[in-house]
C-alpha cells in the first residue's frame, strides 16, 4: 500500500458533505435538554416542576421518579478489579438522574423534551430543585481524608479501591540496596476531551416490534449497545439498533454510554416519537469524561553505576463523582501496562488508590492510562539524571532493553516482543542534532532568552476489544461491501480498510464499500480504542476476504466447469492452474453473491515504541514557552498509509503538547464549581504555538499479527508530555516543573526564591 491518491473520505468532508448526528432530520423528533446541578454535592429535598410542565411546547418533565417506576438501571462498570486485600471494590453504578443526591456540578436532574430545544431550555429554567449544600471535595487528596464527607452511603475516604501490582519485598529490598535513591512528586493534570463534535443523542422507538434505535456519535456500536439495552433499558440487545455515522474525533471520550443515550430512548418510549438531545460546549465541559488527574509520589533506586534496580510507586487517581464505564482500568490495568517502559528492571510495585471526588467522571481519554504511566517514569529518570550529574540519554542508554533481550516480560507481567530502543535513541539524538544544542543554547542567551533540551522514550501497549467480526460481501452489483466493528473517527479508517480488502481480493479500490456503525450488520464489534482499529479491523477483514475468495471457489469452478481442487486465485481471478482460463471474482459473484466472514484470530497487543525530542525557549519576561523544534523517531511496526500515519502522530504530539502547556480542567476547591468551563478558560493548542514536526520512522515488525502491525493512534500524546517538561526544567535550569507549564506558572518558577 501506498499513499498515492486522498482519502476516500477528504471529498465528502472538504466539500461540507458530511453527515454527523445532527445533520440527521428524524420526522416528528421532540427537542431535549438536561437541567442539571449547579451544586458540587447536595441533597435533593424536592422537585417542583408545575410550572415547568405548563410552559408552551412542554412535553414531559422526566425524573428520578418516573424512571424508577418504568424500571431503568443505572450504568455500571464492567471492570473486575479486586483490592489489594481480595475485597470487591465499590461500584455504585452511575445513575440516569440524581434520585436522592447531586454528587458533582453538571449532574443529570431532570430531562425536559418539548416541541423545539428553546421551549425545553425556558422550561428547564422554571424548574424549582430543594438542594441542601453538602461539604464536597474536588480533588483526590482533600476527597481521600478520613473526615471526609462519603460521596457514596458507606464508602469511607471515598474509597473506591486500593489496587496493587507486582513484587512489594522485592521492591523493597531493591531499595535498601540502593546506592542513590530519586523522589519525585508529581500531577497529572486534568484534562477536557473536546472534540470537534459534541456528543449526540438521537432516541426512537417502534412500539409495534418493541425495538429501540439510537444514533449517537461512537466509536463502537456495539460498545453503546451491550450496556443501554442489558443494563438500563433491561431488555435483550436485538431489541436495541445502534447507528452512528460520521464522528468528528471521539479521543476515547465516545466510546461509552452515557446518561443522555439513554434518556432520549426512555422518553422516545414513553412519548411515543423520536426525541433528539445536542450537547453545547459548556455542557461538554460539564458532563463530557475528563482524563487524566493522578497525584503521584514516584522513587526510583539505582546502583553506583547508574543502574535501575527498582521502581516504586503509589498514585491517588481521580476518578470523578461516580464511575464511568471503563474509568476504573484506566489507572490500573492500562496504567501498569507500559510502567516498565523500554528499560530493565529487577523489581518494580505500583500502589493506586481510586478515588471519588465531586467532579465530572474521568475515563479513557487518548491514551487510557499509558500517557500517565510514561510520564511519570521518563519525569523520575530526568530527575535522577539531574541529582547524579549525568546526562539524561546516557542514563537511559545504560538501562535499555537491547534487541537481544526482547521478547521481555515486565515485573507487571506484560511481555514487549520487538523493537530497537538504543537505535531509535541514538538516531533520533542525531537527527535532533543534540550535539550542536550548546551552541543554539548559547545564541538563545544571547537573545535574552533561555533554551532546554528534552527528550522521552515511550512504549505503547496497543489492543482494544478484540471481540470483532468481520464481513465482505461481494454483490451481483460488482460492489464489496466490507463490514468492520470499528468506528472512524477521523483517522481515515474508510481509505485504509478498502485498500487492504480491494488488495487482498485483487478488485480496484473504488469497488470497495467499507460499511460501519449499525449495530445490527454485525454480531458483535471491538469498537475503536487502544490504537488497534487497523490490527483488529484490518487484519479481520483479511480473514473475512480470505473466506470470500474461499466461498467463491465453488461457483467460480461450476462456471469454468472444472473441479474445485483445480482452481488457483491471484490477482482477483480463480485460474484453472496449468492453463489460461480464468473468471474474475466480480464475475462469479454477479451470478450470485459471495460473502465470507471471520472473527478476530491474532494477538491484539503490540508495543509501538519511539523517542521524542523537543527544544524550547522561554521568554524570562513573561514566562511564555515557544517550542523552537521537535523530532519524533517512531516503530509502529509496518505502515500501511505512511501519510496517515505521521498525521496520527502529529494530532498525538499536539494533544501532548496542550496537556503540557496550557490545558487544565479547574474545580475551584470552595465551591466545586467548575473554572475551565470555556474556551475563555481552557487552553487549546492552536497552529501559531506549534512548529514544523519533523518525523522519521525506523519499523521493527511483529509475528503478532499477519499484518505486522503495531499501532499509532495514541503514540504521540505518550510521548510530548515528558519530553516538553523535560526540555521546560532543563531551560530553567530546574528538576521538575508540574504541567501545565503555563506562562505564570514559568515566570514564577524564574522569579528569585
Amino acid at each position: 500500500m501506498t499513499d498515492a491518491g486522498d482519502r476516500l473520505e477528504d471529498r465528502r468532508f472538504v466539500t461540507g458533505r458530511g453527515r454527523y448526528t445532527d445533520d440527521i432530520a428524524v420526522t416528528g423528533a421532540a427537542h431535549a435538554c438536561v437541567l442539571r446541578s449547579p451544586h458540587a454535592h447536595g441533597r435533593i429535598l424536592g422537585i417542583d416542576a408545575s410550572a415547568a410542565r405548563a410552559a408552551p411546547g412542554v412535553l414531559a418533565i422526566l425524573t428520578a421518579d418516573e424512571l424508577r417506576a418504568d424500571g431503568l438501571g443505572p450504568i455500571r462498570s464492567p471492570i473486575d478489579i479486586t483490592n489489594t486485600d481480595g475485597s470487591a471494590y465499590a461500584n455504585p453504578g452511575r445513575p440516569i438522574l440524581c434520585a436522592d443526591r447531586v454528587r458533582f456540578v453538571g449532574d443529570a436532574i431532570a430531562f425536559v423534551v418539548a416541541e423545539t430545544e428553546n421551549q425545553a431550555r425556558d422550561a428547564a429554567e422554571l424548574i424549582d430543585v430543594g438542594i441542601a449544600p453538602l461539604p464536597h471535595a474536588v480533588d483526590p487528596v482533600a476527597a481521600s481524608d478520613a473526615a471526609a464527607t462519603p460521596i457514596h452511603d458507606g464508602v469511607a475516604a471515598n474509597r473506591c479501591f486500593d489496587w496493587s501490582i507486582g513484587d512489594a519485598d522485592a521492591t523493597a529490598r531493591a531499595f535498601a540496596d540502593a546506592a542513590h535513591v530519586a523522589c519525585l512528586d508529581l500531577v497529572n493534570n486534568r484534562l477536557s476531551p473536546n472534540s470537534l463534535e459534541p456528543r449526540v443523542a438521537i432516541g426512537s422507538y417502534d412500539a409495534a416490534d418493541g425495538r429501540y434505535i439510537l444514533r449517537a456519535p461512537c466509536q463502537g456500536v456495539h460498545m453503546l449497545r451491550a450496556p443501554l439495552a442489558g443494563q438500563v433499558l433491561r431488555v435483550p440487545p436485538d431489541r436495541l439498533r445502534v447507528l452512528t455515522s460520521d464522528v468528528g474525533g471521539g479521543f476515547g471520550m465516545k466510546l461509552f454510554p452515557y446518561p443522555e443515550q439513554a434518556l432520549v430512548l426512555w422518553a422516545a418510549r414513553r412519548l411515543g416519537r423520536p426525541v433528539r438531545w445536542c450537547s453545547d460546549r459548556a455542557e461538554a465541559f460539564l458532563g463530557d469524561a475528563h482524563g487524566r488527574d493522578h497525584v503521584t509520589r514516584a522513587e526510583l533506586a539505582l546502583d553506583a553505576d547508574g543502574r535501575f534496580l527498582g521502581l516504586r510507586v503509589h498514585t491517588l487517581a481521580n476518578l470523578g463523582a461516580v464511575l464511568s464505564y471503563f474509568g476504573p482500568s484506566i489507572p490500573t490495568r492500562g496504567y501498569a501496562k507500559v510502567m516498565a517502559g523500554v528499560y530493565r528492571w529487577p523489581a518494580m510495585h505500583l500502589s493506586v488508590r481510586g478515588v471519588f471526588t465531586n467532579t465530572a467522571p474521568v475515563d479513557a481519554y487518548r491514551g487510557a492510562g499509558k500517557p500517565e504511566a510514561i510520564y511519570m517514569v521518563e519525569r523520575l529518570i530526568d530527575a535522577a539524571a539531574f541529582d547524579l550529574g549525568l546526562d539524561p540519554a546516557e542514563l537511559r542508554r545504560r538501562n535499555m532493553l537491547r534487541p537481544a533481550d526482547l521478547p521481555h516480560r515486565t515485573p507487571f507481567g506484560f511481555t514487549i516482543d520487538s523493537g530497537d530502543f538504543p537505535g531509535l535513541l541514538d538516531a533520533a539524538l542525531r537527527r535532533a542534532d543534540r550535539a550542536g544544542f550548546a551552541a543554539r543554547r548559547e545564541a538563545a542567551a544571547a537573545r535574552g532568552r533561555r533554551r532546554g533540551f528534552g527528550l522521552a522514550f515511550y512504549v505503547h501497549a496497543t489492543g482494544g476489544n478484540a471481540g470483532e467480526i468481520s464481513r465482505v460481501e461481494i454483490g451481483t452489483d460488482g460492489v464489496v461491501r466490507a463490514f468492520t466493528g470499528t468506528q472512524s473517527g477521523g483517522q481515515g479508517h474508510e481509505t485504509v480498510f478498502a485498500e487492504l480488502v480491494a488488495e487482498r481480493l485483487g478488485v480496484p479500490v473504488s469497488a470497495v464499500r467499507v460499511c460501519q456503525g449499525d449495530s445490527d450488520a454485525l454480531l458483535r464489534g471491538g469498537g475503536t480504542g487502544g490504537s488497534s482499529s487497523a490490527i483488529i479491523g484490518g487484519n479481520t477483514l483479511l480473514l473475512a476476504g480470505d473466506a470470500a475468495i474461499a466461498a467463491g471457489r465453488a461457483p467460480a469452478a461450476q462456471q469454468l466447469e472444472v473441479a474445485v481442487e483445480d482452481l488457483e486465485f491471484a490477482d482477483g481471478a480463480y485460474r484453472v492452474a496449468g492453463t489460461d482460463r480464468r473468471i474474475g471474482l466480480l464475475a462469479v459473484a454477479r451470478a450470485a453473491p459471495i460473502r465470507g466472514e471471520a472473527d478476530f484470530a491474532t494477538d491484539n497487543e503490540s508495543y509501538p515504541n519511539g523517542c521524542q525530542v523537543c527544544e524550547v525557549e522561554i521568554d524570562p519576561e513573561t514566562g511564555r514557552v515557544e517550542i523552537a523544534r521537535y523530532v519524533s523517531l517512531d516503530d509502529i511496526g509496518r505502515m500501511l498509509r505512511p501519510a496517515l500515519v505521521a498525521g496520527q502522530l502529529q494530532g498525538g504530539i499536539v494533544q501532548g503538547i496542550g496537556q503540557a502547556l496550557m490545558e487544565r480542567a479547574v474545580y475551584d476547591p470552595d465551591s466545586g464549581q467548575l473554572l475551565t468551563g470555556s474556551f475563555m478558560d481552557y487552553g487549546l493548542t492552536r497552529a501559531d504555538d506549534l512548529p514544523a514536526f519533523e518525523n522519521g520512522f525506523r519499523p521493527v515488525g511483529t509475528a503478532r499479527n499477519p499484518l505486522g502491525l503495531k499501532g499509532v493512534g495514541e503514540c504521540g500524546t505518550i510521548g510530548a508530555p515528558p519530553a516538553v517538561i523535560g526540555a521546560v526544567a532543563d531551560a530553567l535550569g530546574r528538576r521538575h516543573i508540574d504541567m501545565p507549564a503555563t506562562p505564570e506558572r514559568v515566570w514564577r518558577a524564574l522569579a528569585p526564591r
